[in-house]
């Protein structure tokens, strides 16, 4: 025994020996070998039972100057990101933007310091509490280390007047935080067409075509805005947040101009065809978040916004022989409008569990002014309740969240006396298998309500051109629609991404329709007999190079049908977005294609925008420097087609897109900030307003 133990000591001595040896003499004989660094870094995307969680990058951030180039620098396959046209779409649909869970602008979203941002939350299957959205995007923000930042942020076509500049600026006192910003984006005179032309089936049987020839035309569309904001925040106990903002669109106007040819050899018709509606809308919100005991926790959030603006069309038709237009049509809507919202959500939070529970409510009070009827006034309300209970459960490899919710809809015409109620159920739940944390399959049921709009209920009578009119239907009720998807999402070595099948109805979906009322074609609405489609979509990220080279994008094949008093129509339709991004040496060189969606409503087919664009940056510590160009490549192309057996009709929007552009990214930081407040629920504030159509 004591043999033993003299042998253990001896070891030990010798070991203690030897590393004392190591370290105060490096360059020893005794050979040493140096272990090379070992970087644990954490998954890009990250799995959850009810979204997907990007984790920027090193190289994602420093190439960066604000949210919304770092959520381009992300390349989230499904989402489709163009930063020099300002927006955000996913699969053709609009994108919820959050911060910390509250709901925000695209504005609001460029005010974020890309160090701040955590990690950025994917999520494809919206629960009750988002109310409707069709996809979330959630910017988890830290505390940031410094005390106030000023972020500055300039676009300029070269050869238009064409641009975006917006600037931020946060300052900190105590747990309270102040921020303070605008945004401006000019659009002046930009050269724009379209190629239209139409068939029109009399009920006789007898039809006549016009085709239009475009002459010239021009865009004007300068918008800008402004927020201040005051948050205060006592960690995990109290957040209060308030805000103040404006957003004013200047100047709104498209004006086409064509000649008319007819297939009955009448005499070419001289067009010009203009509208727009300029207005301003200033809005305040409120937000107060409690927590208590046994993880607890209580949001409410408070909306108000006005509307002061007005909405016009002015079409006139002339030929040569005659003096005097042949027809000279013109309407003119004034909007004086205002809309309220609150919403209380109650959090309970258990190790495996959450249960949430809410209620909101939101009303509309709207006013609309005829003066091209003479000054006669319209008035309308509009009053929604929604509430709701959502419980998620995990269970080992599986997840559950089950919910219900109510949506009460009520609106009614002060003059008329017309107007509907309707009290619709909204179920929706969601089973997740995770085998790892690289593989997951969800199966997502949801279902939300649509409300007929203040155009859409409006009867008052819209002249478009010399036979054609526009009237609303307040008899229209609340449609339902319903959504099954199944969706696979995957993590390879170097790819990674989802695919999947979704399949969609909406059985009575509010549609235009289009009759004939003695010699006028009238265009109204009604609750159809639904919408049904089927999409297949696939979306892979693929990192080439990793860090280097990066390609993403989707692919979606969709096959609709719309059936509707008097047509069963069907639709088949390709669209998708591919992207790459080349980044090195402070350099990034990126190019996007796009495709867009073409969506079946009623009996007219219409698409968003199909675009191409190039971007080359360079990062130099607090700036970014970027020269692009918008449509390098194809043709911008926007419209719509019409199957209506009355009227067949084709257009195609050609904006002059093909320019140049330079942009510039400032950012300065200093002293100690506080972090932003989060804002769990938003309440929907939206005011509501008239719209005058040209044909």
């Amino acid at each position: 025994m004591k043999k033993r133990f003299a042998l253990v000591a001896f070891i030990a001595q010798t070991l203690v020996t030897t590393a004392q040896t190591v370290s105060d003499n490096p360059q020893d004989s005794i050979p040493v070998k140096n272990l090379q660094e070992v970087v644990i870094e954490a998954p890009k995307v990250v799995r959850k039972a009810d979204m997907e969680v990007y984790h920027p990058s090193k190289s994602a951030v420093e190439n960066s100057k604000n949210g919304m180039q770092l959520l381009d620098n992300l390349m989230i396959p499904s989402l489709t990101v163009v930063d020099a046209l300002n927006s955000i779409t996913a699969a053709g649909q609009s994108v919820q933007l959050r911060i910390n869970g509250r709901v925000s602008t695209i504005e609001q979203v460029r005010t974020l310091l890309p160090e701040t941002v955590k990690r950025v939350e994917w999520i494809d299957n919206p629960g009750l509490r988002y109310n409707g959205a069709n996809y979330v995007v959630n910017f988890i923000v830290t505390n940031p280390t410094v005390g106030g930042s000023l972020m500055t942020y300039g676009r300029q076509a070269l050869s238009e007047k064409w641009g975006y500049y917006s600037g931020d600026a946060k300052f900190n006192i105590g747990r309270s935080q102040w921020a303070a910003g605008f945004s401006c984006r000019p659009t002046e005179n930009i050269k724009t067409h379209r190629d239209y032309n139409e068939t029109f089936r009399f009920p006789d049987g007898n039809s006549l075509t016009r085709t239009e020839t475009p002459v010239d035309g021009s865009l004007d569309n300068t918008e800008g805005a402004g927020w201040i904001s005051y948050n205060y925040i006592k960690p995990d106990t109290t957040v209060f947040y308030v805000v103040m903002q404006a957003y004013r669109n200047f100047s709104d106007r498209y004006t086409y101009r064509g000649r008319l040819s007819l297939s009955d050899g009448s005499e070419d018709i001289d067009l010009t065809d203009s509208h727009g509606s300029p207005g301003t809308t200033p809005g305040f919100s409120a937000y107060l978040e409690q927590h208590f005991a046994k993880r607890q926790t209580l949001v409410v959030d408070f909306g108000a916004s006005l509307y002061r603006g007005h909405s016009y069309s002015d079409y006139v038709e002339s030929v040569a022989s005659i003096p005097r237009p042949v027809n000279d049509i013109h309407t003119y809507i004034r909007d004086r409008n205002q809309a309220y919202a609150v919403e209380a959500d109650y959090i309970k939070n258990w190790n495996r569990s959450r249960l949430t529970a809410g209620a909101s409510y939101s009303a509309n009070r709207n006013r609309s002014e005829y003066v091209n009827l003479g000054g006669e006034t319209f008035h309308q309300r509009q009053d929604k309740v929604y509430l709701f209970a959502e419980y998620f459960q995990r269970l080992g490899r599986w997840t559950a969240t089950a919910g219900m919710g109510v949506q009460y809809n009520d609106f009614k015409f002060r003059e008329s006396g017309k107007g509907r109620s309707t009290w619709s159920p909204r179920p929706q739940a969601t089973v997740t298998y995770s085998p790892n944390g690289n593989h997951n399959f969800r199966l997502n049921f949801t279902s939300w309500q649509s409300s007929p709009s203040l155009s859409q209920t409006n009867e008052v009578p819209q002249q478009l051109d010399g036979f054609q009119w526009r009237v609303g239907n307040a008899a229209l009720k609340t449609s339902s629609s319903y959504m099954l998807t199944l969706r696979y999402g995957f993590n390879l070595p170097r790819v990674s991404g989802s695919f999947g099948v979704r399949a969609f109805t909406s059985p009575d979906a509010i549609t235009p329709l289009l009759k004939w009322e003695s010699d006028r074609l009238v265009t109204t609405y009604e609750n159809s007999d639904g919408l049904q489609n089927l999409s297949f979509w696939i979306a892979p990220q693929v990192e080439i190079i990793p860090d280097w080279l990066t390609l993403s994008g989707y692919i979606q094949y969709r096959a609709e049908r719309m059936t509707g008093t008097g047509y069963r129509l069907y639709n088949h339709d390709w669209s998708g977005n591919v992207s790459f991004q080349v980044s090195h040496w402070g350099f990034v060189l990126s190019g996007q294609y796009q495709r867009a969606q073409r969506d079946l409503w009623g009996e007219k087919i219409t698409w968003g925008e199909d675009v191409t664009i190039a971007d080359l940056s360079y990062n130099m510590k607090k700036w970014r420097f970027s020269l692009g160009m918008l449509m390098p490549f194809g043709k911008y192309d926007q419209g719509s087609k019409m199957l209506s057996k009355w009227n067949r009709n084709e257009q195609h929007m050609r904006l002059d897109l093909r320019m140049p552009y330079v942009s510039i990214s400032y950012n300065l930081q200093w002293g100690r900030q506080k972090r932003g407040a989060d804002k769990l629920v938003n309440a929907d504030a939206s005011v509501d307003h008239s719209k005058a159509e040209g044909r």
